[in-house]
């Protein structure tokens, strides 16, 4: 073998053999990479929050009966004067206030209703509604609605334009939003460093999160929340559950 050969053929046989070395390394790595990535715990991360409402909206319906439409209405009207200064005597300014449409129904004109049935052909409905930031204020004068029945204003409680009530609102979600899913993120990964702890094992990377959807609740509520404009007491209890998956690692 001449000595271009020989120098030829060492050339060759280090080339292979650091492509060898290489080639292993790289499937060494990716093998780790394989394993590591079949290594990760999912935990889940609860945040609460104990926060006041700070909107009310109180919806006042009133109902006249009568066999006169003109001295119906005129007494519906004398009505909703009442309701009207009786919101003056608990300090809810004008601005708040709004006043909906009269809605008159003509009980002769209802065919399933027989004449002997209608106490009263015509009936009117209208509903004053209170809309303000002041929860306290509007809480404070919902407790004394009974000075309007002693008056004879007729307050609705049943459904559609009849019903009346109060629902307490909390609408400042977005302001606390941020610190609740660092908090509820913080306590996922407290979660899985104690049973990484339990594996032998140490908390990695975060392979996958999940934010969970936020819920408001009465404060006193078990129950769970049906989004921002929960109705109800005046605190409320906001909830979110963030899922996060972490890779284990020895």
């Amino acid at each position: 073998m001449t000595d271009e050969s020989r120098r030829i053929w060492i050339t060759s046989s280090a080339i292979l053999s650091l492509g060898l070395v290489f080639g292993g390394w790289i499937l060494g790595s990716e093998i780790r990479g394989v394993r590591m990535a079949d290594r990760y715990v999912t935990v889940r991360g609860l945040a609460e929050r104990d926060v006041k409402s700070d909107l009310a909206i109180w919806r006042l319906p009133f109902i006249e009966g009568g066999n006169d439409l003109q001295d119906t209405f005129a007494r519906s009207q004398k009505d909703q004067h009442m309701v009207l200064d009786f919101l003056a005597q608990q300090g809810i300014p004008k601005s708040d206030i709004s006043l909906g449409q009269p809605s008159v129904t003509d009980m002769a004109a209802n065919q399933y209703s027989s004449a002997n049935s209608r106490a009263n052909r015509f009936i009117v409905q209208q509903q004053v509604t209170v809309r303000s930031s002041d929860v306290d204020k509007v809480a404070a004068a919902v407790q004394k609605t009974s000075q309007l029945v002693a008056r004879g204003v007729v307050l609705g409680t049943g459904q559609g334009y009849a019903a009346g009530g109060v629902s307490y609102l909390f609408t400042a979600l977005n302001t606390i939003k941020p610190a609740m899913i660092t908090e509820a993120t913080r306590n996922a990964r407290v979660a899985a460093e104690r049973f990484a702890a339990d594996s032998h094992s140490k908390v990695g990377m975060i392979r996958q999160a999940t934010q969970g959807l936020f819920t408001i609740t009465d404060a006193d509520s078990p129950g769970e929340g049906r989004g921002t404009y929960e109705a109800g007491g005046i605190m409320k209890k906001v909830r979110v559950v963030t899922t996060v998956e972490y890779y284990l690692v020895k």
